[in-house]
């Protein structure tokens, strides 16, 4: 899958209480202890399950559960967004912008 050079892993801002920030020591330490993969992890088992590059990538708490959030470029500049469980890397949905 090919990825733009700017990848980014960011804390996405806080919404209607069910979701946390989440700070970079907080999402190594859930990868160190195993909760959640790796960004790493996560691309390269979404090898060609996207609908397009990863633009940019940000991971949150959402009602307790870590969710990694992708944005992507598609065929003809269509944007996505797909929401991926980071506990076991599935992919829970993926809708246009």
């Amino acid at each position: 899958m090919p990825l733009l050079a700017g990848v980014l892993l960011a804390a996405a801002p806080a919404a209607a209480g069910d979701r946390d920030r989440a700070p970079p020591d907080a999402v190594r330490r859930a990868v160190e202890a195993g909760e959640i993969k790796s960004l790493a992890d996560i691309l390269a088992s979404l090898s060609g399950k996207l609908p397009g590059q990863v633009a940019g990538v940000e991971i949150e708490r959402v009602r307790g559960r870590w969710i990694y959030e992708f944005r992507i470029v598609g065929d003809r500049g269509r944007l996505f967004e797909a929401y991926v469980d980071a506990r076991s890397g599935e992919i829970e949905r993926i809708k246009e912008k």
